[in-house]
């Protein structure tokens, strides 16, 4: 079991580290990191994400619904309670709050979920961890942003009606190649069309270049964030890692699923903290300090965390 645990988080956490000197020495720019998450998030994942949901047989997909309902149930409830939390607290604004929830809510799934499931199921845990991805994609990615546009003091002092940065942040969010990508290999899946021998062999030729990449970007990005150890970065560490897990224990525990649809659904809430909020929040020229230390320290014990999930949930 401990040989088992070590081939899955060793490589994980060694691309991770690779990623994180190369930024540390200069060696690669680690503020400009534009074109990496371009080829990751545009690129690569996406057409892994499809050419593993289109391929995916109707049933197989049908039976994710399960897995699809219990973690936007998930991130959602992790996302508004830090919110309202982090917004009842003195010093944080709700642009940074929300910010902050969503990368509390939304794990790493392209850089440490992605291999962690490629590990544990073999080339069949790209599409469960499809279907989560499209999950936080679709509910988590666009509520944070919506909150942000709504909240934005330069937004707010133009002439720019409320309506209107609700609907410019939702076609933001929602136009991503990361989000329709396994949204119309769901829909392709479900008519029951093929992609052919050709057309699959060229989505994964590019697709398997999405886990090493998302986890050197990981690395990369952590590196340009300065940590600091504070209450907040550690209460958002116990809520990312050891609370979001355990709510997902408790759901699965209330509702009827299949073991299988159980573990990886708690798994993948093990998975640490993701960087979407650092990349969002330079973006919105907010403060990515407290985000990047959140994500620095859930990646960290995650190294716990994640060889206590597999150890329970995949023994074998």
């Amino acid at each position: 079991m401990a040989n088992t645990i070590l081939l899955a988080l060793a490589p994980i956490f060694f691309v991770m580290a690779l990623g994180y000197a190369a930024g540390r020495s200069h060696y690669v720019e680690n503020h400009h990191v534009d074109g990496l998450n371009a080829l990751v998030m545009s690129f690569a994942l996406p057409a892994s994400l499809f050419a593993a949901t289109a391929s995916a047989p109707r049933a197989q997909l049908l039976e994710q619904v399960p897995l699809f309902a219990i973690s936007s149930v998930v991130m959602l409830v992790v996302f508004l309670g830090w919110y309202f939390f982090q917004t009842r607290s003195p010093g944080a604004s709700k642009p940074d709050a929300s910010l902050q929830a969503l990368t509390i809510a939304f794990p790493n799934l392209a850089g440490v979920g992605l291999p962690i499931l490629a590990d544990v199921l073999g080339p069949a845990g790209t599409i469960p961890l499809a279907i989560v991805l499209a999950a936080g994609s679709i509910i988590i990615s666009p509520l944070s942003l919506i909150l942000v546009e709504l909240n934005d003091p330069k937004k707010r002092a133009s002439a720019e009606a409320p309506r209107t940065r609700v609907r410019t942040a939702l076609r933001h969010a929602l136009t991503k190649p990361v989000v329709l990508a396994p949204a119309f290999g769901i829909l392709f899946a479900l008519c029951g069309l093929k992609l052919g021998p050709v057309i699959g062999a060229s989505l994964l030729l590019i697709g398997h270049a999405a886990p090493g990449v998302a986890l050197f970007l990981t690395g990369l990005v952590l590196s340009a964030a300065s940590f600091r150890l504070d209450k907040t970065v550690a209460v958002a560490t116990v809520v990312a890692n050891i609370i979001r897990p355990l709510l997902t224990v408790g759901i699965v525990m209330a509702v009827p699923v299949s073991s299988e649809t159980a573990n990886v659904a708690i798994l993948l809430a093990a998975v640490p903290s993701g960087f979407f909020g650092i990349l969002f929040a330079v973006n919105y020229r907010l403060d990515s300090a407290a985000i990047g230390s959140m994500v620095i320290a859930s990646t960290l014990l995650s190294a716990v965390t994640l060889a206590i999930a597999i150890a329970v949930l995949f023994p074998h």
